[in-house]
């Protein structure tokens, strides 16, 4: 049986992916961003949520849209992804 992903684990595989895309580094992107390093590590690996300042300067950082970001929740059930 396949693992259901978190919220922040599919943001935070996002988040790598276009990292990635644009060969950016951890660094580069929290220099760019505003964040330390670790913040961006936490939250590719899913450990930590943005806040949406956060996303804002995540996007802003890359460049792209914030929709780039949080398209990866358009074909998930909202309520599936609260914690119970």
């Amino acid at each position: 049986m396949k693992k259901k992903l978190t919220a922040g684990e599919l943001l935070g595989r996002r988040l790598r992916e276009l990292r990635q895309a644009r060969d950016v580094t951890q660094v580069a992107l929290a220099e760019r961003a505003g964040l330390p390093q670790s913040h961006i590590s936490e939250m590719e690996r899913g450990v930590m949520l943005p806040n949406l300042l956060t996303i804002l300067r995540l996007a802003a950082a890359l460049p792209c849209k914030v929709t780039d970001l949080t398209s990866v929740f358009d074909d998930v059930d909202p309520a599936s992804l609260l914690p119970k």
